[in-house]
């Protein structure tokens, strides 16, 4: 088998997702493909296909996930009927009058939901979105702050978050042939050169302090067009908003839950490590931080359900509460099965091979900045920072093995390549949650994305470029 047919299944997602406007048909296409490429047979194709997605959700650390974001969606949709949202709402009104300190306010919210960007989404989305009708600040604005202070930051975090024990792991098994590897140094060593999180973070910032609207090369057409959809949407917007006004305001049925998610992440993934080592940031590198983020999620939906009761909610209720939100994310997690499917089929095919024998007859000095750029389009098409992590730090490591770049460079390189595919993709997880959350197209909210990171997509090449230069 020829390693060029592992770029098949892309050539096919691409157009499809661009005429349709939708993620599902192409993805499920290009994921049949390519299994029809692996078992080239009249059932072959389909029941491959059906192996890869069965097999990739059959993972742990990928039911880890699922569970956690369908517990957790359920947990906020009760909060949401209990008042807990309405409360909260309340209360910051009286400080938040403007979209600057709205904005602000989803900076602030990292300091107790910086473990995982789908613990921050299914947090502060829900909360966001009905700032952001207060305020009338369109949905695609604070999508885009909530992301962008998520993955980009939580990928530089090195202790206490989900991604910490995932992405070392990827630097180990890169590395299995080398002698006293120390994974945990290389992922140190390697966050100064993620370059796109650390711009995409800086120019955020800014983005939030000065709100001009051709800040990320959106302009004033697309800010009108943002508008103009905003108010298509107002019937939907105040049918709600009616309907919110019937529930309680009881703020304390939000703090005391997801403070007590947070103290039991934080507390439970300390614990798991500290079984293995007694040094406490190593006791968060070793921890199985996924794993007791759904415990910790568990204990607080048992806890929350007596905490409703006994505020004389009826059970009946806050069951269908709790089911009604799980469900709404069930579109979003056949996607994760199919993303995950095709790093499997594309893996199969000999992508990593084909990239590194690609990338082979280009002279040193462009490698790092073509690293990124190509390792960026397929993130970009994968739509899993982990999967594309996974699949193309072997690839990075063997770049730098066989070119005399720096290691942690390259390291670095595959970090920002993964973070920009888990930020702007329409396949990610974070974008397909949010913009289920949020009420949008996740097309055309995928399209206004990549307009607002071009900037620290060409900062980054550029800079890649110069430290090959100078270094």
């Amino acid at each position: 088998m020829n390693n060029w047919e592992s770029i098949i299944p892309f050539l096919i997602i691409i157009p499809i997702a661009i005429w349709t406007k939708q993620v599902l048909p192409g993805l499920t296409l290009g994921l049949l493909a390519a299994s029809y490429l692996v078992e080239p047979s009249l059932l072959g194709g389909i029941e491959k296909m059906t192996s890869y997605i069965i097999g990739s959700l059959a993972k742990e650390p990928k039911l880890q996930i699922i569970g956690f974001l369908y517990v957790f969606t359920g947990l906020v949709n009760m909060i949401n009927m209990t008042g807990g949202i309405r409360g909260f709402i309340e209360l910051t009104s009286e400080k938040i009058k403007t979209k600057k300190q709205a904005i602000f306010l989803i900076w602030i919210t990292l300091l107790g939901t910086f473990i995982s960007p789908s613990l921050r989404i299914v947090t502060i989305a829900p909360i966001m979105k009905q700032l952001q009708r207060k305020l009338d600040i369109t949905k695609e604005r604070v999508s885009f702050v909530i992301e962008a202070s998520s993955l980009p930051v939580i990928a530089l975090v090195p202790i206490a978050t989900a991604f910490i024990g995932y992405m070392t792991s990827t630097i180990d098994v890169s590395l299995n042939d080398s002698e006293d590897i120390n994974a945990y140094a290389y992922f140190i060593k390697s966050i100064p050169f993620n370059f796109f999180s650390l711009i995409a973070i800086a120019l955020a910032l800014i983005y939030s302090i000065f709100q001009h609207p051709k800040m990320f090369g959106g302009g004033e057409n697309n800010r009108e067009k943002e508008s103009v959809d905003h108010k298509t949407k107002n019937a939907d917007t105040q049918e709600k908003t009616i309907t919110d006004t019937d529930v309680d305001s009881k703020p304390m049925h939000l703090f005391i839950p997801l403070t007590l998610a947070l103290v039991l992440s934080i507390f439970l993934s300390w614990w798991d490590g500290y079984q293995k080592t007694a040094n406490v940031l190593q006791a968060f590198i070793e921890a199985d931080v996924s794993k007791y983020m759904l415990i910790a999620i568990i204990i607080t939906l048992f806890l929350a359900f007596v905490q409703f009761l006994i505020a004389k909610y009826p059970l009946q209720e806050l069951v269908k509460a709790f089911f009604d939100g799980g469900n709404k994310l069930m579109p979003a997690f056949f996607l994760f099965a199919l993303v995950w499917g095709l790093t499997l089929a594309t893996n199969d095919l000999g992508l990593p091979n084909f990239i590194t024998n690609t990338l082979g007859f280009i002279p040193s000095l462009f490698i790092p900045p073509i690293t990124f750029i190509i390792g960026s389009i397929l993130a970009y098409f994968i739509g899993s920072s982990w999967g594309s992590w996974g699949l193309l730090m072997p690839i990075g490591v063997s770049l730098a093995e066989s070119s005399d770049i720096s290691l942690s460079l390259m390291i670095g390189i595959i970090f920002a390549c993964g973070t920009l595919g888990g930020l702007i993709s329409p396949l990610s997880n974070t974008t397909v949650t949010i913009a289920k959350i949020m009420e949008m197209e996740i097309m055309e909210y995928s399209v206004y994305k990549i307009k607002h990171t071009i900037v620290p997509f060409v900062l980054s090449i550029a800079l890649y470029l110069v430290y090959a230069l100078v270094f």
